[in-house]
């Protein structure tokens, strides 16, 4: 498969224009530092190192949303990356919003997408109490493979004020973050939004982050046809266009709004 990972200069490289970006979007913003949600995963660990990196540790401000399908590795892990970066941080539980809205529209209880995709807008909502409060800004942690098919929740995580990290692959992300020194047992952990229980990523893409990273790189991202990925990647043309389908389907989450042309 196509490697798509970095050269220890190009990983230093990388860093510096992470941690550049970051400061210039605070700066920009004339904001007194970020906000970010704290899941435990590594997408949200890099990028709570990179912000310390960036800003230092008095100018961010992490929170832990934990609801009923999170679990406990992934709170505690969430807690424990707070708490090894010496940031402030506040628990605060989702399931009381989350009764409230079921309370409001009974209909939804028991739908796990409708409820799933709420948590994540909840989360969003809170982040932004926080970082309005604070005159901070919210700070995503969406990846690049991740964005490219749409698995984020559109005003959910999707709802922040820049993505540090959305740039990199998932392949890359997991180097990166072993180039910062962030712990192995978190690197390597399996990866779930925990939208609804026993959710993973990998099961609900149906595909390895190693083989969606590949086709992105090769055919999404990169020149090469469905034929060709298929004879580079040796893999079968349906899992190909399984990916094309879900980035062409996705499209609407990575563009603003639309709104009609002006009449003139």
């Amino acid at each position: 498969m196509p490697d798509v990972h970095f050269s220890d200069a190009e990983l230093e490289q990388r860093r510096d224009h992470i941690t550049d970006f970051i400061r210039s979007q605070v700066d920009a913003a004339g904001a007194d530092g970020a906000v970010l949600g704290l899941s435990g995963g590594i997408d949200s660990t890099l990028t709570a190192y990179l912000l310390v990196d960036a800003l230092g540790v008095e100018n961010v401000h992490g929170l832990v949303l934990p609801g009923t399908v999170s679990s406990d590795e992934n709170m505690s892990d969430a807690e424990r990356v707070a708490q090894d970066l010496e940031i402030s941080y506040d628990v605060i539980e989702l399931e009381p919003v989350i009764d409230s809205l079921l309370a409001a529209y009974p209909d939804a209880e028991g739908d796990h997408m409708a409820v799933g995709n709420a948590r994540a807008r909840v989360r969003a909502v809170l982040n932004y109490l926080v970082a309005n409060h604070e005159n901070r800004l919210v700070i995503g942690t969406g990846n690049r493979s991740e964005a490219a098919v749409g698995y984020f929740t559109k005003y959910g995580d999707g709802a922040v004020d820049c993505h540090p990290i959305g740039n990199l692959y998932k392949a890359q992300v997991r180097q990166l973050a072993r180039h910062m020194d962030v712990p192995e047992d978190l690197v390597s952990k399996t990866a779930t939004a925990e939208l609804w229980a026993d959710q993973t990523d990998e099961d609900e893409l149906g595909i390895s982050y190693e083989t969606l990273d590949s086709i992105l790189v090769t055919h999404i991202d990169g020149p090469l046809s469905v034929a060709a990925t298929c004879r580079l990647l040796e893999v079968d043309e349906a899992t190909v266009e399984k990916v094309r389908g879900m980035y062409e389907r996705s499209e609407h989450k990575r563009q603003v709004p639309p709104a009609p042309e002006p009449l003139h």
